[in-house]
C-alpha cells in the first residue's frame, strides 16, 4: 500500500490556528466576555464608556474584559481620551465546526436571556450552536419551530423556546457578521425577520 503524502502545515500557520482556537474556546466558556467582544465587533470602534452604557455592566468589568480581549489579540485599542476599541470578526471552520460572531452572540445571550441560559445549562454550548443552524432554517421558512426538535434531540417545547430566543443573534448577525453565510450556506439571503433587533436587546416576548 502506498502511503498518502503528508501535507505539512507551516509552523506559523499552525501556531496562529491553535491560538485562535484557544481564544474562541475562551469566549465560548465566558458569555459575558463574549458579549463585550460581539458588541465591539459589530459596532466598533467604540469606547469603553459606550460599552458600559450599551451593555449595562460595571465599569471595572468592562475594563477587565477589554484588557482580556486585548491580551487574547482579538481587539485593538487606539487613540487617547477616549480610547477606541475595535474587534476583528473571528472565523473557525474546521472538521465540521463553524464559529463566527453569530455563534458567539448566541453564547453571549446567556447573560440576558433566561431561555438561552437554561438551554446551555441542560444541553451545552455545542447543542446551542446546532440550534443556531436550526433557527436559521426556521427563519428562512424551511422548517417550523416544532420540526427543529428531532434534529436537536430535544423536547418540542424546548426547541420552540430556543428558536425564539436565538432570533436576536440571527437578526443582528445577518446585518453585521461578515461570515454569516458560512453558517447558513444557500439560505442566508432567505432568512428574514419582521422587526429589527439590537445586539444588546433581550429576546422579545412575541413569537414570530
Amino acid at each position: 500500500m502506498t502511503p498518502h503524502p503528508v501535507t505539512e502545515t507551516p509552523p506559523h500557520d499552525l501556531e496562529t490556528g491553535i491560538n485562535q482556537l484557544a481564544t474562541v474556546g475562551r469566549l465560548l466558556d465566558h458569555p459575558e466576555l463574549a458579549r463585550v467582544y460581539v458588541y465591539t465587533c459589530y459596532y466598533g470602534p467604540v469606547t469603553r464608556p459606550e460599552i458600559k452604557a450599551a451593555l449595562d455592566i460595571p465599569k471595572t468589568t468592562v475594563y477587565d474584559h477589554v484588557e482580556t480581549l486585548e491580551a487574547l489579540g482579538i481587539v485593538t485599542l487606539a487613540g487617547d481620551r477616549p480610547v477606541e476599541v475595535t474587534a476583528d470578526p473571528v472565523r473557525i471552520t474546521t472538521d465540521g465546526i463553524v464559529v463566527t460572531p453569530t455563534i458567539l452572540h448566541a453564547v453571549a445571550l446567556q447573560e440576558v436571556d433566561e431561555e438561552i441560559s437554561y438551554f446551555v445549562e441542560r444541553h451545552g454550548v455545542g447543542k446551542l450552536a446546532a440550534a443556531v443552524r436550526q433557527a436559521g432554517l426556521h427563519y428562512a421558512g424551511q422548517i417550523t419551530q416544532r420540526m427543529a426538535a428531532d434534529p436537536l434531540g430535544i423536547p418540542t417545547g424546548e426547541a420552540i423556546s430556543v428558536i425564539l430566543a436565538l432570533k436576536p443573534a440571527l437578526a443582528v448577525g445577518q446585518e453585521y457578521d461578515p461570515y454569516f453565510d458560512v453558517i447558513f450556506p444557500e439560505i442566508s439571503d432567505d432568512i428574514g425577520f419582521e422587526s429589527e433587533l439590537d445586539v444588546t436587546t433581550p429576546r422579545p416576548n412575541t413569537e414570530s
